[in-house]
């Protein structure tokens, strides 16, 4: 079976346990997602979903906002039920778990991606908001969200062995080639056609944008969640993660990020522009 069957095969099976409640709202139980994620008894997926709940902390997310401990019936045999402990999840806390499971099975391994790019379509469509942006607006609220998030990145690095400028600027040029198909910053900059005082992000998309957001959170998760030491492993980290939201971009058919068109402005053109619609807004009776 090719690996696209595969995944859609999963993507099925997925969305074959999504529950609605009254107001509309997805969900899936933890019980179910244990037996899908070929779990052959609930209480060997009980640590799964604790390390889940220990990344919705980390990911400064409020557990019970995704993580809800509920009381499910199940047949015992002969139509009688009984009620057992059951936990409620939002597609995010889904994708938490099988981030957080084992790895070596395939159903998983393809629940990484089909959750990774599915949580983030869904947290995009949620955002009405967003959804209303004009293009360069979006650009500006992903490269603000991602300038936050490279300093959680850093400091998980950091924490790694990652010491010093020079470490950290090489740690990223391996995420860089894991997402960019062996291409460095300096790789893209020449790509890009850029200035030397000019950097890569400032000059990006809202799709190129979110990719490497995508990149820089999940760089972040696993080496805290893997407890990632040394540089050696932290930049073979970030190379794999990496070069994982490649692999899921291509198995979505989108286009790879060095082939995606680069803006007409900057991100710093952007705002100033902002500031100027802002002071005309003022002086405006």
């Amino acid at each position: 079976m090719t690996t696209r069957k595969i995944s859609k095969q999963h993507q099925a099976t997925f969305d074959g346990i999504r529950h609605l409640d009254n107001d509309g709202n997805e969900y899936w139980l933890a019980r179910e997602l244990a037996r899908v994620l070929e779990y052959s008894q609930y209480r060997h997926f009980l640590p799964v979903l604790e390390r889940a709940r220990e990344a919705c902390r980390n990911s400064k997310q409020r557990v019970e906002d995704h993580m809800e401990d509920i009381l499910t019936m199940v047949e015992i045999g002969s139509g009688a039920q009984r009620e057992v402990e059951d936990v409620r999840l939002s597609r995010y806390a889904c994708y938490l778990v099988v981030q957080n499971g084992d790895p070596a099975k395939p159903v998983i391994a393809n629940g990484q991606a089909y959750f990774a790019i599915q949580t983030r379509r869904q947290e995009l469509a949620d955002d009405a908001q967003f959804a209303r942006l004009s293009e360069d607006d979006k650009r500006l609220a992903i490269r603000n969200e991602l300038t936050s998030h490279n300093k959680h990145l850093a400091a998980a690095a950091r924490d790694a062995g990652v010491d010093t400028p020079l470490d950290y600027a090489i740690f990223q040029d391996h995420g860089y080639k894991g997402l960019y198909g062996g291409l460095g910053a300096k790789d893209i900059h020449a790509h890009k056609g850029l200035k030397k005082s000019q950097k890569i992000l400032d000059h990006m998309g809202s799709t190129e944008l979110a990719a490497n957001l995508f990149r820089a959170t999940q760089a972040e998760e696993k080496l805290k969640r893997d407890n990632v030491r040394g540089k050696t492993q932290a930049n073979q980290t970030h190379f794999d993660v990496g070069r994982k939201v490649r692999q899921t971009i291509k198995d979505l058919g989108g286009t790879m990020p060095e082939h995606l068109p680069v803006p007409g402005k900057s991100i710093r053109q952007l705002e100033s522009d902002k500031r100027k619609q802002l002071k005309k807004t003022d002086k405006a009776p």
